[in-house]
C-alpha cells in the first residue's frame, strides 16, 4: 500500500507543478510623497518582476499581461445634479456614495477590455467604469448610473481618475514597469498600488504595496491643527481674518 501511495505521488507531482502559479514581486519608486506649498504633482514608477514556477517562462502558453491600479483613500461624497429653472441653475436631485476612491489610476499592458471580461473587471474593480461606489440610497438603476457617470466625469476632468492602456512595459516576459502621474490636487492619506498578472482572461496573481501621501512643512502644521484642535483653529482663523481686514482698512485710510 505504501508503494502504491508513493507511485501515485510521483505521478501526481508533474500535475501539481503544472498547476503552480507565478508570483508577483512589485515595488514603487516612492513609498512616501510629501506635499509642500510648491507641490505641482509627482510621477510614481511602479516596477517589479514575475517569478514563474521553476524559474523559467512557460512554453506554448499565451503571454501574460500586467495591470497596475493606484487607489486613494475612500471617502463619502454627496453628488448634486443641477437643473435650470427660470433661467437659473439650482440644485435638484442628489445622491450620496458611502465609499468612492478619492483617486484612481489604471495602467495596463493592453486595453483592459481586451484582457478580462466584464464580470472579472467588476470583481477586481479594473477600470473606472467598474468601480463599486456603494450608493447610500436605493435609487433606480438608471438614476445611479447617471450620477456615477457624472461623478466619474468630474474626477476625470480634475485629473483624479484616469486610465492609461499600453502604459505598462514588460521586458522578456519577466520584468515590468509603469509610470503613474499624481496631480497637484491629490488628496492626502494612505494609497495602495495593486498589481495584477493576467493570462487568458484570468487573474493569476496579485500583490499590493502601500504609498503614503502627506503634507509637509507649514501645510502639515495647519492640517494637523485643523484636525486635532478644530475649535481653537477656527477661532484663530477668524481672529486672523479680522486682524488682516482691519490692517488693510488702516493702510487704505493712511494712503
Amino acid at each position: 500500500m505504501r508503494r502504491r501511495g508513493a507511485i501515485a505521488a510521483l505521478l501526481a507531482a508533474p500535475l501539481l507543478l503544472g498547476q503552480a502559479k507565478p508570483v508577483l514581486v512589485p515595488d514603487v519608486s516612492q513609498r512616501e510623497v510629501e506635499i509642500a506649498y510648491s507641490f505641482t504633482g509627482a510621477e510614481l514608477l511602479l516596477f517589479g518582476a514575475i517569478l514563474y514556477p521553476g524559474g523559467r517562462l512557460p512554453q506554448g502558453e499565451a503571454p501574460t499581461d500586467v495591470v497596475v491600479v493606484v487607489k486613494g483613500p475612500t471617502e463619502s461624497i454627496l453628488v448634486r445634479e443641477k437643473e435650470k429653472v427660470a433661467g437659473i441653475w439650482v440644485n435638484a436631485e442628489r445622491l450620496r456614495y458611502r465609499s468612492a476612491p478619492s483617486f484612481y489610476a489604471l495602467a495596463s499592458s493592453r486595453p483592459i477590455a481586451r484582457l478580462v471580461d466584464e464580470r472579472t473587471r467588476a470583481i477586481y474593480e479594473l477600470g473606472v467604469d467598474s468601480l463599486q461606489l456603494s450608493p447610500a440610497s436605493s435609487a433606480p438603476a438608471d438614476v445611479q448610473g447617471r450620477f456615477q457617470d457624472g461623478l466619474v466625469d468630474l474626477r476625470r476632468r480634475a485629473g483624479l481618475y484616469h486610465e492609461a492602456p499600453h502604459a505598462v512595459e514588460i521586458t522578456d516576459g519577466v520584468l515590468y514597469r509603469a509610470r503613474v502621474s499624481i496631480p497637484a490636487r491629490v488628496p492626502v492619506g494612505r494609497f495602495t498600488a495593486e498589481t495584477f498578472l493576467i493570462r487568458d482572461g484570468h487573474v493569476l496573481a496579485a500583490a499590493v504595496r502601500d504609498i503614503d501621501i502627506r503634507k509637509s512643512g507649514f501645510e502639515r502644521f495647519v492640517a494637523r491643527a485643523a484636525d486635532r484642535h478644530a475649535i481653537l483653529y477656527g477661532l484663530v482663523a477668524v481672529a486672523l481674518s479680522v486682524l488682516l481686514g482691519w490692517a488693510a482698512g488702516w493702510i487704505a485710510r493712511r494712503i
